[in-house]
């Protein structure tokens, strides 16, 4: 039971480096470049391909498609930007989220604390303040990673518990619980990110066999279309007492997420043939990461590529989702 307890605090630890170190990463990046940010997605965003080409963009420098979402319900909310190109938007950001998924694939250990100490040392010598806020961005990176080595470090032990691998099992045999269990970490945590990061690591440990992943592909994309699934509720919350189309945003957010889930959980064989195809091959243990990653990035990928010629079919089923409020004397 302590070894269970050290394992778990370890996580939980490691967890908190990730989320602070992706925090302070978005946060700085947005304080460095935020206005021009805000103006460049208020100037391209006039088609759906555009809008969703934005979102991509401002997605992958910020490493978090919630950052992108809720600044989106803003401009919707100000009346700086129609339903439509906010939809298309939010396309965009759901394919460049996948970039951190990417980066956590890569084996970065080594660099952990250069980054740290660049990222302190730019912040500290630089006299222009985006130049300090990218030096912060920097430490930020390196904090993720540091984090990312922490929950490696503590799931070892976990990987040996006859409980652990019970419970990878069970997982693996029902795909729902799979599901379930990425969409009920996320709405924890609040950031499909963190938890696709620790879906990444936990799929890296070794079976009983010592060869093959506890989880393996087939199991953990379940958890990984849960993540996916759970992120959407950053942007119900942000969507709270905003406008209607503040609200009907953040419904295509869901509505995208939802059907991609169901279409690709109702897929699943075929999905986890095509990720094996399109990844490196090799050791189970040393590509699974790289395969979880572009398990996230085909999913949000052809999720927009069917989605983005049907906006205008989206915004009139989120407009029915989210009607008009009815104003005083039945009018409306």
């Amino acid at each position: 039971m302590e070894d269970w307890v050290r394992s778990l605090f370890g996580l939980a630890g490691g967890l908190a480096l990730f989320l602070y170190g992706m925090t302070t990463m978005s946060r700085a990046l947005r304080q460095a470049a935020g206005e021009r940010l805000r103006g460049f997605l208020s100037r391209v965003t006039r088609t759906p391909l555009t809008g969703a080409l934005a979102g991509l963009a401002v997605t992958s420098i910020l490493q978090s498609s919630s950052a992108t979402t809720v600044m989106v319900i803003g401009f919707v909310s100000a009346g700086l930007m129609g339903l439509p190109q906010a939809v298309a938007v939010v396309f965009g950001a759901n394919v460049g989220t996948t970039m951190t998924a990417q980066l956590v694939a890569f084996r970065l250990e080594d660099w952990v604390f250069p980054l740290l100490f660049i990222g302190v040392l730019v912040w500290s010598l630089a006299r222009r303040e985006p130049t300090r806020q990218l030096g912060l961005a920097v430490f930020g990176f390196g904090l993720l990673f540091d984090g990312i080595e922490v929950m490696s470090g503590a799931m070892a032990p976990l990987a040996v518990s006859p409980v652990f691998l019970r419970w990878m099992a069970e997982v693996r045999r029902a795909p729902l619980l799979g599901l379930a269990l990425g969409t009920g970490m996320t709405l924890v945590v609040q950031s499909s990110s963190a938890t696709i990061a620790v879906l990444q690591r936990a799929a890296q440990q070794a079976g009983p066999d010592g060869i093959h992943s506890v989880l393996g592909l087939a199991g953990a994309l379940p958890i990984l279309l849960g993540d996916n699934i759970g992120t959407t509720i950053t942007a119900i919350l942000a969507a709270l007492g905003q406008p209607q189309d503040a609200k009907r945003t953040a419904a295509a957010h869901c509505c995208f997420n939802l059907s991609g889930s169901v279409v690709c959980l109702l897929a699943l064989p075929w999905m986890t043939k095509l990720v094996e195809a399109v990844s490196p091959k090799g050791p189970e243990l040393e590509i699974i990461a790289r395969q979880i990653a572009n398990a996230h990035t085909l999913f949000n990928g052809a999720c927009t590529l069917v989605w983005l010629p049907l906006t205008p079919v989206m915004v009139k089923l989120v407009c029915k989702l989210v009607p008009e409020q009815e104003r005083s004397g039945g009018e409306r």
